[in-house]
């Protein structure tokens, strides 16, 4: 059956991947552009099956960008929906949770504890959701997410290429990735499955700790160079003098204070229990495979 499904953020990385394979299984796709209004957005959405709220900032110079971005535009965006009785599918992020280690994986019933400015905004935009009374919602806290078309990620593989690879943070922190067709498809589950008041992390089930995934790195780009361990008081300067730059230039530079905090963390990791529960999803892309497929797209694209 034909959907209507609105999606902010459509033109962003998870944005566009989404939007292809909705269309490509017949969906019409409404577009949200900023600046977001909560009248214009309501007309605009009219009739559909569900909003898909993907916009937001990961990376921004200030707090308040953050809150503006993650918080407030959530607020408009939620009351647009309320105001034309569509439910929403709102793409939060496992640094609302915060940290937790391997030994004591993350579950969406534990006390939220985020790390960052970008956790504490994402935290944020979910209780402005939360706070509207009658709004059908689901949130879906999704961990790392990579694949092709991916910028973020893109600093590892080039570091990779040239094959000396840096080490750092705790050698025992562990992590979990979700490949961006496994989040796509989480969506789409979750516009049709009405998990109302719902809140589920998405990742693919196995950890990995930083080493695994430098060589996971190694592999996919075809190049096994030294991974050489960056002792903590030079990440914690480098830290500290990004934050300098960072000031100077308004946007955040590669290590910068609250990126020390994420390196330190004992790792993020959570149980996706829920998600099979309540979505029938299980993430089915593991990170060698993940990786080897992101590298040669950055390789058709001229990205590496």
């Amino acid at each position: 059956m034909t959907r209507r499904v609105a999606v902010t953020g459509s033109s962003g990385f998870i944005g566009s991947n989404l939007t292809a394979t909705l269309r490509e299984r017949g969906d019409e796709v409404i577009a949200i552009a900023r600046p977001f209004d909560a009248a214009r957005i309501a007309a605009q959405i009219a009739g559909a099956d569900a909003l898909v709220h993907l916009a937001g900032l990961v990376s921004a110079a200030t707090d308040r960008a953050f809150v503006e971005a993650n918080v407030e535009g959530t607020r408009v965006v939620a009351e647009a929906a309320w105001r034309a009785s569509v439910p929403v599918v709102d793409v939060s992020s496992l640094a609302a949770g915060g940290p937790a280690p391997a030994a004591a994986p993350r579950v969406e019933d534990d006390e939220d504890a985020p790390l960052t400015a970008y956790g504490r905004s994402k935290l944020g935009g979910e209780q402005a959701l939360r706070a509207i009374d009658g709004l059908r919602w689901t949130i879906l806290r999704p961990t790392v997410v990579y694949g092709p078309g991916d910028r973020a990620m893109l600093p590892l593989f080039r570091l990779a290429a040239r094959g000396v690879l840096p080490h750092v943070g705790r050698r025992s922190a562990a992590y979990m990735f979700v490949h961006v067709r496994d989040l796509v498809r989480t969506i789409d589950r979750a516009i049709d499955a009405r998990a109302w008041s719902e809140t589920m992390f998405v990742c693919h089930p196995r950890t990995v700790t930083t080493r695994e995934i430098l060589e996971c790195a190694q592999q996919a780009v075809g190049r096994h160079g030294p991974i050489v361990r960056i002792p903590d008081v030079v990440l914690r300067a480098a830290a500290a003098a990004g934050d300098v730059v960072g000031r100077i230039r308004g946007r955040r530079t590669l290590i910068d204070g609250p990126r020390y905090r994420e390196l330190s963390a004992v790792g993020f990791v959570c149980r996706v229990d829920r998600l099979h529960d309540r979505l029938g999803v299980v993430a089915g892309i593991d990170l060698p495979e993940g990786f080897s497929e992101t590298a040669a797209w950055y390789r058709a694209e001229g990205w590496l």
